[in-house]
């Protein structure tokens, strides 16, 4: 599932889509979310457009949910907030002196859902699995694991690698070796019946709707949420539409008249938290087989300086998205890391329409008689995906489209299901898409680097690309983030030369073209449940959508009265 930040527009659903929402409510259980059939379960709305499609492997990216949930991370790591790590599977770890070897201790009392034991083994099996298939190695895990005994793991890094501990210890979930050696092709192959260590387990599974149970023999004590529902409607009209009708318990992405949420949802509040950047995807790299005007930079920096960043914000996201910085670092959180060396510090707010026609012609581009640009015979077109359903997206797309028109160049929007998109995305079948670069287990700019700007974890187009969708290959990059796993997390002065190559070096070829920081937003019952996160306890980062953090926001959730 993508990991953008699913936002909901202004528009109200037809009186036929409430009809067809209160119809799928009563065949899940009760006409409301706050019925008593429902007291002790959450309906939630993902932003899922169209129907599930079974598949709950962890490691997969068209999986429908488990990270967290049902298989866990050794730890908890809070990436909008800089605090101990929480144990999960691990009861503590440490790293050697250089930094070469880390050691995790387990607990000793969790059991797989079909009453196997976990132990050390299953973390080697798993973290060996990860290290031998390059497309479920999202975080280029490069350790060797040995198993102590049954309770401690050593991983050992052939360099100094203190950057991988949030992403090895929070970000890769475990799976039980016994049910997993004869799984094939791990990475690719559908998972029906999941069987993990988790405060949840599958319940039932429909393609309109999927419930996880409490897990009764969960280590830490089953949770005192029941049932989780994950519902699939049509899109974000749909969405905000059950919200109004009291449907849903929790969804992520602004609602008409964001500001009085809790006049006009009674019972519901929200939170808002700018952590996404929203971007326009570009495949990028023509030596890896992209195709298309956007592989030129110059396009690209065409693209970037066109945009009417305040217009969008205003007519897409009811103004709760901010600036973005061109170096793809959080301009809050990391703002002691943000580099001083950019040619700019933020993606410019208003347009400069000069300075785009001027990059063009530089590039040999001319204008024709229809406005549009051409180079070589080519006209300057492209298409742009967006899911169908996605109406805030959908909104954003329409206005850039507008906009770049004004500068000679052209843009098609293309609506597809999440199912053809998300494959899109991965093979790198695209031109443009619409997204936003997600964060790591930690609040640190090195994940989001390492994940999206990455020559390891990228791959040819017709090949799945996980997450560097973009095909960015940069030496400078791979040179500088090899250097920062190598520096003690505490030394700013030693980490900052890394982080400024890599960020002036993601200003320089933009293969995602920042549009704006986008404010996460999630509206949730506040009358049924009590735990949610709030600004002044933010012990994970509110969004439905977000793995593994929404199973920490489920483990604190309590049915009202409780």
């Amino acid at each position: 599932m993508s990991l953008k930040a699913r936002r909901f527009s202004r528009a109200r659903m037809a009186a036929a889509g409430l009809a067809a929402i209160a119809t799928l409510a009563t065949a899940c259980g009760g006409s409301s979310a706050g019925g008593d059939a429902n007291k002790d379960t959450l309906i939630v709305y993902t932003g899922q457009s169209g129907d599930w499609q079974l598949n709950f492997n962890p490691f997969s990216p068209t999986q429908i949910e488990g990270p967290g949930t049902i298989f866990e991370p050794l730890f908890f790591f809070n990436n909008i907030r800089d605090v101990e790590p929480r144990p999960r599977l691990g009861k503590s770890f440490e790293w050697n002196a250089d930094g070469t070897q880390l050691d995790i201790e387990l607990r000793d009392d969790a059991k797989w859902t079909d009453g196997q034991k976990f132990t050390a083994k299953d973390v080697v099996f798993t973290l060996d699995m990860v290290s031998k298939n390059p497309t479920m190695n999202s975080t280029g895990y490069k350790g060797v694991a040995t198993a102590v005994d049954d309770t401690h793991v050593s991983i050992k890094f052939a360099e100094p690698s203190y950057m991988e501990g949030p992403q090895v210890l929070g970000k890769i979930f475990m799976v039980p070796e016994h049910k997993w050696k004869d799984i094939a092709t791990p990475s690719t192959d559908v998972i029906k019946e999941p069987v993990g260590t988790g405060p949840f387990m599958l319940d039932e599974f429909k393609a309109q709707a999927f419930t996880l149970k409490s897990n009764p023999g969960y280590h830490s004590g089953e949770p005192a949420l029941k049932k989780v529902r994950y519902l699939a409607l049509s899109g974000n009209q749909s969405g905000e539409a059950a919200l109004k009708a009291g449907q849903i318990d929790w969804q992520t992405g602004p609602v008409p008249d964001i500001a009085d949420v809790e006049k006009n949802y009674p019972g519901y509040k929200a939170i808002t938290i700018p952590m996404n950047q929203v971007a326009l995807f570009t495949c990028s790299n023509a030596a890896l087989g992209c195709q298309g005007p956007q592989t030129d930079v110059a396009v690209r920096k065409a693209i970037y300086y066109a945009l009417n960043r305040t217009q969008i914000n205003s007519l897409a996201f009811e103004n709760t998205a901010s600036e973005v910085s061109p170096g793809a670092a959080l301009l809050e959180r990391d703002k002691d890391q943000i580099s001083s060396k950019l040619k700019e510090k933020t993606a410019p707010m208003q347009p400069d329409e000069a300075k785009a026609t001027q990059l063009l012609e530089a590039a040999g581009y001319t204008k024709g008689g229809d406005g549009v640009y051409a180079k070589d015979g080519k006209p300057l077109t492209m298409t742009l995906k967006v899911v169908a359903g996605w109406t805030d997206y959908i909104t954003a797309v329409d206005t850039m489209s507008q906009q770049l028109q004004k500068v000679g160049i052209k843009v098609t929007a293309q609506q597809l299901s999440w199912n053809e998109w998300s494959d899109a995305r991965g093979r790198g079948n695209f031109e443009l898409l619409i997204d936003s670069l997600h964060q790591g287990p930690a609040p640190d700019p090195f994940y989001n680097a390492s994940y999206f700007f990455s020559t390891a974890t990228t791959a040819k187009v017709g090949e799945t690309a996980n997450p560097n969708f973009s095909r960015f290959s940069d030496p400078q990059v791979d040179a500088a983030l090899a250097g920062l796993k190598g520096v003690d997390p505490a030394d700013d002065a030693a980490r900052q030369p890394y982080l400024d190559t890599i960020q002036t070096r993601i200003e320089e070829s933009i293969p995602y073209i920042p549009v704006l920081t986008g404010g996460t937003t999630s509206e949730y019952n506040a009358k049924k449940f009590t735990g949610w996160p709030t600004k002044d306890d933010l012990y994970a980062f509110p969004a439905v959508w977000a793995r593994p953090e929404a199973s920490e926001i489920y483990l604190k959730l309590k049915p009202a009265g409780q």
